[in-house]
């Protein structure tokens, strides 16, 4: 099979919707995560503390969290070990299963991130929420809730 004839390319519009949300979305996430530096936490640290802190009893079995934050099961218990050495968060072993095993939000874990929410969600809003219209808000979740629910379905979530 040709590949040529089969590939359907993108068009220029196409092509420069596609690089412009690449640039938007490497150009923002360098952005976060310097706003995020004075606090001495990456864009991972934040991504963890947020997840752990809406979490019931601010626990998640590690598995759960590695799939939250799309992170390998060792990646994040590298980064978890990091966070406990700052006492962030805390390992917990799981009664039901001994081979499972919970990361906790420490008490310092939560006053971080009340220290640090305000200043993440002003970055948010100052370099990408309020450059923008509600209704251009709208449209972009509405766009992009496919692609998202399309993903999703790829790893085997809902």
């Amino acid at each position: 099979m040709d590949t040529e004839t089969t590939t359907r390319w993108l068009t220029d519009t196409e092509q420069c919707a596609w690089r412009t949300h690449l640039e938007v979305n490497r150009l923002l996430a360098y952005q976060l995560e310097k706003d995020l530096q004075p606090f001495g936490l990456t864009m991972n640290d934040y991504e963890i503390l947020v997840n752990l802190s809406e979490s019931e009893d601010q626990r998640m079995r590690m598995s759960d969290l590695a799939s939250a934050t799309l992170q390998s099961k060792s990646r994040l218990s590298h980064q978890i070990t990091r966070m406990e050495g700052a006492g962030l968060v805390r390992r917990e072993n799981c009664e039901s299963d001994r081979r499972g095993l919970f990361a906790v939000l420490t008490e310092q874990g939560v006053a971080t991130m009340r220290k640090v929410a305000p200043h993440h969600v002003d970055s948010v809003r100052r370099h990408f929420i309020d450059l923008m219209s509600p209704e251009a808000l709208a449209e972009l979740r509405a766009s992009l809730t496919p692609v998202a629910d399309h993903l999703r379905a790829q790893r085997g979530r809902p």
